[in-house]
């Protein structure tokens, strides 16, 4: 069997997920804060897949999670090759309902695909892959020397979505519906307003809409103090 390097990692903190909700340039949220207590051994590189399964049903290692692998690369302890797509653990469309102690985190609404990292120049890249694909990735592997304590906290379960409704109320009526009457009372014929009202506000709603293609206003960071989730 191919030689495995090991590389330990220290407890420590890493920040995962992204805060930023808009089309083009969000990802999978909330932003958020992951403490790991104990430390425990990465693989330095992905491990190809036929043995990494070998090793995990032996019980010798098993699949590295999102948290594991951010904090390791944080630290500089693992590296890829180029081009390289390498499967984690976890299957999240979203981190809502995430225990943050580092194990891996598996929803049920998303079985269909799991968590890789694609190795480019510079920063690697999240992203997500259907089962069968994962499959035939290389893994990377863990061994840990303490089993997850299960009175770990999560994060809420959803986001506010009270607080998102008021936000695309004000976004459309500023960036939407306002600007389409001004348009009219500049431009169109006398009586269009009166007309058409219902034409501009529709219009207004979705140009203001159309602006989460580029833009959202960011949402917070949960960081743990003291048992307990504060929100920056």
């Amino acid at each position: 069997m191919t030689s495995i390097e090991w590389v330990d990692v220290p407890p420590g903190s890493v920040e995962m997920g992204s805060n930023n909700r808009s089309v083009l340039f969000g990802n999978i949220g909330p932003r958020h804060e992951v403490r790991i207590r104990n430390p425990y051994k990465i693989s330095k590189l992905p491990v190809e897949s036929t043995i990494a399964t070998k090793i995990v049903e032996a019980g010798d290692a098993q699949i590295a999670s999102e948290s594991e692998w951010e904090r390791a690369f944080s630290i500089g302890a693992i590296f890829g090759e180029v081009g390289t797509v390498e499967a984690l653990a976890d299957s999240a469309t979203s981190y809502w309902g995430k225990k943050c102690d580092g194990r891996p985190f598996i929803q049920p609404s998303s079985s269909n695909g799991s968590r890789v990292r694609i190795w480019r120049k510079g920063q690697p890249i999240a992203s997500t892959r259907s089962i069968d694909v994962i499959e035939l990735l290389p893994r990377r592997l863990v061994k840990r020397s303490v089993e997850f304590d299960e009175g770990a906290i999560p994060l809420p379960v959803r986001r506010d979505s009270r607080k998102i409704v008021i936000e695309e109320i004000v976004i459309c009526t500023l960036f939407g519906i306002v600007p389409s009457f001004a348009w009219a009372l500049f431009n169109a014929s006398p009586g269009y307003i009166a007309e058409g009202w219902l034409n501009l506000i529709l219009g207004g709603v979705f140009l203001g809409l159309s602006t989460g293609i580029f833009w959202r206003p960011r949402t917070p960071t949960f960081k743990e103090v003291g048992g307990n989730w504060k929100i920056g």
